[in-house]
């Protein structure tokens, strides 16, 4: 499958921008060996920087290529379909296709520029008002602060780590969650990454819950480490939090990789999360992936906060995440009461670049249905 994949996707690129254009003999032999050295780099580059050895220098160079091959596959095929659209037209031959071939290159290179500056910007701020019916007239207003997907790995970011939390703190949160994915790799290698959240100030509590990549590397060892660092991880548990006599319950879950990680009392457990409380409060759960909101319809969740999906991070992969995850990015409504937000993630994963897919640091200002 790996093989086949790769070969996809260094083979198209080869097909329509090398091999079946009228190049000179030196283009063709160039695009051919560049193709292949590619071809082979790329498992073996992967294979070292996100296996045991974590190689973060091979995983910069493997994640980097891996962006670049994708984009140059996605932009080859609709250099292909305009190249059959002039044919059809009858505007076709040698010029036609070294034309193409080059304005499919021109545009790649442009949106690796800026997708690599998009990735490692400081995220927008994305403000969102959420009515909830049954929330208390004195938690109206209140402002819950979303980060999620930061994937702190083989890029050291720890500058931007500290004016992520800056950023934050200007927002003045009552509420902060970090919603999964928060490292790749274990605490001793990334924790100069992660250890400014500390720094974060709210005023009714810091949360966080695991991501699917906390079970590829310390799951159990990132929940700890963010409670020394004064934030409460919510491992199927739930926190009341309250404000002028209204009461709101804050939950979360385990991902649902934690289910198969081989870890003790792992994976999502909603009901545990929510034992003891009391059903009329309004709940807000924090839950790694979009598609856990089928257990928060059933249990009559009111709003549940999901990262995951990077909103496609590098476009068009939005459309094969949709057809995993219900939702990709934004404010949605599922069943009678719950409604979803699903955030675009604050930091990325793997290559360095967004292409139409922007970082976010999210306000959910939650409002008692008779302020709206």
């Amino acid at each position: 499958m790996v093989l086949t994949v790769t070969t996809l996707l260094f083979g198209v690129p080869w097909l329509g921008l090398v091999a079946t254009v009228s190049w000179p003999a030196w283009v063709l032999v160039a695009g051919t060996v560049v193709a292949l050295l590619g071809l082979a780099a790329l498992p073996v580059l992967m294979g070292r920087g996100h296996g045991r050895r974590q190689s973060d220098t091979s995983a910069r160079i493997g994640d980097t290529l891996l962006g670049l091959v994708w984009m140059l596959f996605v932009w080859t095929v609709l250099g292909q379909l305009v190249r059959l659209v002039l044919m059809a037209a009858g505007t076709d031959g040698p010029a036609v296709g070294r034309f193409v071939a080059v304005a499919v290159v021109i545009v790649v290179a442009a949106l690796a520029g800026y997708g690599f500056v998009e990735a490692l910007r400081l995220p927008r701020t994305r403000e969102v008002d959420v009515v909830l019916p049954r929330l208390g007239a004195g938690l109206d207003g209140l402002r819950v602060v979303v980060v999620t997907d930061t994937h702190f790995g083989p890029i050291d970011r720890s500058g931007w780590s500290r004016r992520v939390v800056a950023r934050v703190n200007e927002l003045a949160p009552d509420i902060v969650c970090h919603a999964g994915d928060l490292a790749d790799g274990a605490v001793a290698r990334r924790r100069a990454q992660v250890d400014p959240l500390a720094d974060v100030h709210e005023g009714l509590g810091r949360f966080y819950i695991t991501g699917n990549h906390e079970y590829f590397g310390e799951a159990q060892g990132w929940i700890d480490h963010m409670r020394t660092l004064g934030w409460q991880p919510l491992h199927n548990t739930a926190q009341v939090v309250s404000r002028r006599g209204d009461r709101l319950v804050v939950a979360g879950v385990d991902d649902p990789t934690g289910a198969t990680s081989g870890l003790p009392g792992h994976g999502p457990d909603l009901a545990s999360a929510l034992a003891g409380q009391d059903p009329a409060l309004p709940v807000l759960l924090l839950a790694h992936q979009p598609t856990q909101v089928v257990q928060s319809v059933e249990a009559g969740v009111d709003l549940q906060v999901s990262g995951h999906t990077h909103g496609g991070q590098i476009w068009p992969f939005r459309y094969l995440v949709r057809l995993d995850q219900p939702v990709v990015s934004g404010l949605s409504r599922h069943g009678d009461r719950t409604q979803l937000y699903t955030s675009r993630g604050t930091g990325f994963w793997g290559p360095p670049l967004r292409v139409f897919a922007p970082s976010e640091i999210t306000v959910l200002t939650l409002h008692h249905p008779a302020s709206r």
